[in-house]
Parts: C-alpha cells; sequence; structure tokens
C-alpha cells in the first residue's frame, strides 16, 4: 500500500475533479505493475495498473492494492470494478472509502458477489490525507480552507512604516506554494484598498492562477486595484454582502476544492467564528510591531482553539506554524 501510495502522490494537483489514486499489482510476493491516476478523463490508476502487465493472464489470481475504494459507477471512464473481475483479479486491498455516500462501500458487494475477497482500510489514514480536501468538497459540498497569516511576534498583520513585508523572503516563497495547491485565494476588501495586492502564483510554470476572491461589505474597491486590471483580471470574484459560508459554497459549485483565505484580521476572524477553517499556516516573524490590527478579529478564539497534528519550522528567520483546527480548549 505504500507503493501506492507513491504512485498516488504523482497525480497530486493534477487529477481534479477527481481525487488522486495509485495502485499496484503483486503476485507470489512480486510487484506485477504500477499504475496512477493523471488527470480526469484519463485512465483510472487501476486500469493503468493493469495495462502495465506484461501479459495480462498474470492477473488472474493476482492481488490490487489500491488507495481509494474502486468506483463502480460509469463517469468519464467505465467502473473499475468490471475491469477488475474481467481481469481475474482474486483479492481488492484497499486504503479508504469513497467518502461520496452514494458510492461508499458499493465495491465491496460487486466485487465480493464476484467471488473477490477484498479487504478494507489498510493504511486508511495515510490514503485519507492524500485526498483532504477532496474528501471534504465531495461530502460537505464546501471547500477545504486553510486560513494563512504573515504575523509579528505580537501578533500584528500592518507593516510598519517604510517596511513592506513582515515575514521574509523564504516563507513568501513557502506561501506561493500553498497558492499554487489552491483553487481559490480570498481576502477581504479592506485587504484590496490598503495592501492592493496581486495575489497571483509567481514561478510556478503550468499551474493555472486561482481564483482571487474578494470578500466585501461595501462595495468600496478601488477600480485600479492588480486584481482589477492586469491578465489575470477575469479570475477576480466580488462578492458583496454575502455571507461567507455562502461565498465558499458558490466556490465548490465551480470546482473549487482548495480555499487559501490570506486575510485580513476581520475575514480570518469571521472564518474561524463561522467554524469555516480546516487548517492554519501562520509565518511568525521575531519582530514586534504593536498597533491595532490583530492577526485575528473575532470571538470564536477568546475561548481558544487548539491544533492538532502540529508541525513547526524555522525558515528564513520566522516560525511556520501548521496545524489541523481541532476542539476548542
Amino acid at each position: 500500500m505504500r507503493a501506492a501510495l507513491a504512485e498516488a502522490r504523482r497525480g497530486s494537483g493534477s487529477t481534479h475533479p477527481n481525487p488522486a489514486v495509485g495502485a499496484v499489482i503483486t503476485k507470489g510476493g512480486r510487484i506485477l505493475s504500477k499504475g496512477w491516476h493523471r488527470t480526469a478523463g484519463c485512465p483510472h490508476a487501476e486500469i493503468e495498473a493493469l495495462s502495465g502487465l506484461k501479459s495480462r493472464r498474470s492477473a488472474k489470481g493476482a492481488t490490487i492494492y489500491v488507495t481509494l475504494e474502486p468506483c463502480s459507477t460509469h463517469g468519464r471512464t467505465p467502473p473499475c470494478t468490471q475491469a477488475i473481475i474481467n481481469a481475474g483479479i482474486a483479492r481488492v486491498v484497499y486504503g479508504t472509502r469513497d467518502p461520496n455516500p452514494r458510492h461508499a462501500g458499493r465495491a465491496d458487494a460487486i466485487l465480493r458477489a464476484a467471488g473477490i475477497e477484498v479487504v478494507a482500510g489498510v493504511l486508511s489514514s495515510e490514503c485519507e490525507r492524500l485526498n483532504t480536501a477532496w474528501n471534504k468538497w465531495i461530502a460537505s459540498g464546501l471547500p477545504f480552507v486553510i486560513a494563512k497569516a504573515g504575523m509579528s511576534l505580537d501578533g500584528r498583520l500592518a507593516s510598519p512604516p517604510g517596511r513592506r513585508w513582515i515575514t521574509s523572503a523564504e516563507s513568501r516563497e513557502d506561501a506561493m506554494d500553498l497558492r499554487a495547491r489552491s483553487g481559490a485565494i480570498l481576502v477581504g476588501g479592506e485587504t484590496i484598498r490598503t495592501d492592493n495586492p496581486k495575489l497571483t502564483v509567481r514561478g510556478r510554470a503550468g499551474v493555472p492562477q486561482p481564483w482571487r476572491v474578494v470578500w466585501t461589505k461595501s462595495g468600496n474597491l478601488p477600480a485600479s486595484s492588480h486584481v482589477f486590471t492586469d491578465r489575470h483580471r477575469a479570475r477576480t470574484l466580488v462578492f458583496q454582502g454575502h455571507s461567507l459560508r455562502s461565498v465558499l459554497r458558490d466556490l465548490a459549485r465551480r470546482g473549487v476544492e482548495q480555499v487559501l483565505i490570506e486575510g485580513g484580521g476581520r475575514t480570518l476572524g469571521e472564518a474561524f467564528d463561522r467554524g469555516l477553517v480546516d487548517h492554519v499556516v501562520f509565518y511568525i516573524a521575531p519582530i514586534l510591531l504593536g498597533g491595532p490590527i490583530p492577526g485575528l478579529g473575532g470571538r470564536a478564539t477568546a475561548g481558544g482553539l487548539v491544533l492538532e497534528n502540529v508541525s513547526y519550522r524555522i525558515i528564513g528567520g520566522d516560525i511556520r506554524v501548521e496545524g489541523d483546527v481541532g476542539q476548542r480548549g
């Protein structure tokens, strides 16, 4: 299954609206073939692995390891369950169930009815983490939300006079990877008015420009802002007077699996207040600023939100703190 996970990771970020999936076929303790889903419309991982066999006859009596429950319905491609049955596979081992309630567990019944042994839940946590954003998008109709901020040691977002950035160039480059993996970047109207950000994916050849989403109450936005005038202006969306949840639901309907909320403090605070944040990535610079703008406005964090699966890393002199939003402390 670890070999199947390695295969699946080769497709991470390129399979939307499908999940990243890997498959490995074994027999007699040897790996016969591997496969991974490359992009939507291309063969699924199971089909890639079956096609990679030197002889199709070698599939008879073999075991296939798949990171996700094999599909059992006809979409852009035929169901993998039928291909597995037709190939003569004797045993199917998969990591995690399909999160779509219409499909979850269907493969088990279909394969077992054909006399195939099914083992589910092998390395399930690792297989589930492979498609965290896709899992939520499919199951809830909302995108996976990452709250990102660069702040001072005393939790301030506004740069001091004469200083353009709070965090280091290395931290900003790392944050660009977060943008590149997201389908949309969301900021509040005040961020547009104050900082005039470009919200682009710089230095990432072949990476499509994410939606640039402006959430505003007043609608008072400078027409000369970068997001309205540059070559990516068609990728800018403005939502005036909408709840943040309704904005996220709209983005999900557009096929956005993951949203990166970059601020400012009021927007981040509202996202936490409404329980919309799934994951946090904060870059904390060794500088004290003072001033009136906190990193998080709102009330939800007043009682303490505890992060889970936390990791820390020094990057460019800053501390990068990352974790999943857990329970109130």
